[in-house]
Order: C-alpha cells, then structure tokens, then sequence
C-alpha cells in the first residue's frame, strides 16, 4: 500500500475535496494539519518545492502538489496506479 501524507487546514474546500477523493479511494493517509502551525508550514514548503499552499499531497514521499495536481491525475487515468505502489 502506498504511503500517502496529506497537508491541510480544516476549512480548507480543497483539502476537504482532496480527502474526499482518497477517501472514496478508500486508502489510508496521514493528515498533518498545519494550520496557525509555522514551522510545520516551512517544513511543508521545502517538500512541496517551496509551495506554502494547502494541501500538498505526497505518495511514496514523491511530491504530488494540491488538490487540482491530484484531480487531474484521477481525469488522465493515473492516481490509482500511484496509490497502488507500495513505498519503497
């Protein structure tokens, strides 16, 4: 199974959209909710390339990006091939 970490704030609409769709997915993922939270907001940022937007999502430890990067992976046919990985 993969390793899937998710970076969000509570009130987020893409956050809570991105976990919907993990959630339909019905894999597992690690919430880390940043909000008000500073040094967890740098640490997210230097995975996500310097992104301080959320979510950032991460399979595998590979950097996905937000919720529209994660979407279109579902759209073009690949997110459940990501999911299905298992981490290395």
């Amino acid at each position: 199974m993969a390793k899937i970490e998710i970076y969000t704030w509570d009130t987020c609409p893409f956050c809570i959209r991105a976990k919907a769709l993990l959630d339909q997915k019905d894999v597992d993922y690690t919430e880390y909710m940043i909000k008000g939270d500073d040094d967890a907001r740098d640490k997210m940022a230097a995975r996500a390339n310097g992104r301080r937007t959320v979510p950032q999502i991460f399979i595998n430890d590979q950097w996905v990006g937000g919720c529209d990067d994660m979407m279109l992976l579902e759209a073009e046919g690949k997110l459940d091939k990501l999911l299905s990985k298992s981490a290395a």
